[in-house]
């Protein structure tokens, strides 16, 4: 089976292009990195990528488009850069998004932390609309997004989730809809059961 983002080709470019437009190279001369305002999408995925290559972790994946049967399949050896690719929209500490979102924090039994990130309205260039983080202390347990795009050629919504154990990727799923002018609507749901 393919990486999740061949399995979605229009939703593969709309990722591709958000990622090349965010690319740069860190030049010695270049100013200090500011704290992160939020919760650190891309450094936590960053790391998992490293993590899963490093053990060659294998996956479990299943995917359904336009409401066809569900496909799963085994892939035991994973690009893992390209595979959670897709997750990296989740990221909100880009510098234009200082400030576009109101944090609320509640505390969850079991010593659980819950942290939502609700965009606030007036903020046409957040894509992400809400992303929730459920922690143990520093450690996140559970990420979830809600990310959507409308432009007058092109509107999607999309349901990121990825769960940790231990601090290592355990589960990962998302859901959404794309339609294009002129197109029929594609829904689409894929998820990874890492082993």
């Amino acid at each position: 089976m393919v990486p999740l983002y061949r399995a979605l080709p229009c939703l593969a470019l709309v990722a591709g292009a958000l990622l090349l437009g965010s690319c740069g190279d860190a030049s010695p001369a270049a100013p200090a990195a500011r704290r992160p305002l939020y919760f650190d999408v891309k450094g936590l995925l960053t790391q998992q990528v490293a993590q899963l290559a490093q053990c060659r972790a294998a996956v479990t994946k299943r995917v359904s488009l336009r409401g066809n049967a569900t496909e799963t399949v085994r892939v035991p050896a994973v690009k893992w850069a390209d595979e959670l690719q897709i997750f990296f929209q989740a990221d909100i500490n880009k510098a234009a998004l200082r400030g576009a979102y109101a944090v609320d924090s509640v505390a969850l039994p079991g010593g659980l932390l819950r942290r939502t990130y609700t965009r606030l309205p007036g903020q046409p260039n957040a894509p992400v609309a809400r992303l929730t983080v459920v922690q143990q202390g520093p450690v996140a347990q559970e990420v979830s997004a809600t990310i959507v795009q409308n432009n007058p050629l092109f509107s999607a919504q999309k349901q990121l989730r990825f769960q940790l154990q231990n601090g290592q990727l355990r589960r990962y799923e998302v859901v959404g809809t794309q339609k294009l002018v002129l197109f029929d609507t594609l829904r689409y749901a894929a998820a990874g059961q890492v082993e």
